[in-house]
């Protein structure tokens, strides 16, 4: 049998600890939308949760930061989240309050029109627009956590272009965030504790991959 290598060895280690590392600080900077998930009801609770939602949006682009400083050999995961932080928390805000508002609105929208006679054309119509508006959100989370100081209409004029063009990358990302939501309702201790960062770490790769036209990452890093 062959000998896995010490550089092998090593990678996974350095991933796993990577995984560890983020799953603790993502959980720490996001506290108030973590409680609110597992303390309180949605349905009645969704006002705080939105708010708490915003809140933690920086927390994901320092995520993505961190994922993104392992790829090329740079900080260590604390420093890098750190980074994240203090780089993207301005723009992550704005970004979480717009995606937050318009998903917040179509939802209500969704709720109110259910029970109509335009339900069967409006009701799928404002589906669809959500799961764009999560899907634009989340690459511009991944785009400030790449250029932080890139304008917040260049963020989300090229996250919505390429969400659509791309939208085979969008679906499996949308996929990721699926499963990973099911699985903390199922199993939030594990959803939590192990698996978050997996998930992020996923989202964010695909979503840097769809981001590679105006990010020319290429160029950049490997």
């Amino acid at each position: 049998m062959r000998r896995v290598s010490h550089e092998a060895v090593s990678g996974i280690i350095a991933m796993i600890a990577l995984g560890l590392v983020v799953n603790v600080l993502v959980m720490l900077t996001a506290l108030p939308l973590v409680l609110l998930l597992i303390t309180t009801d949605p349905m009645r609770s969704w006002p705080l949760l939105a708010g708490a939602a915003v809140l933690a949006a920086p927390a994901v682009t320092a995520a993505f930061r961190a994922f993104r400083e392992h790829a090329a050999g740079g900080l260590g995961p604390v420093r890098a989240f750190l980074a994240g932080l203090r780089d993207g928390w301005r723009l992550s805000l704005a970004v979480g309050a717009l995606v937050v508002s318009v998903v917040v609105v179509l939802l209500v929208d969704v709720s109110l029109l259910a029970g109509s006679d335009l339900a069967v054309v409006t009701v799928p119509l404002l589906g669809v627009l959500t799961v764009l508006a999560v899907s634009v959100g989340l690459l511009a989370l991944v785009a400030v956590a790449e250029v932080p100081s890139a304008r917040l209409r260049d963020v989300l004029a090229a996250s919505a272009v390429l969400a659509l063009r791309r939208w085979y990358l969008t679906v499996v990302s949308l996929l990721i965030v699926a499963t990973q939501a099911a699985l903390f309702v199922n199993l939030p201790a594990i959803g939590l504790g192990i698996t978050a960062s997996a998930a992020l770490y996923l989202a964010w790769a695909n979503s840097r991959y769809a981001l590679r036209p105006v990010l020319r990452l290429d160029e950049v890093t490997a």
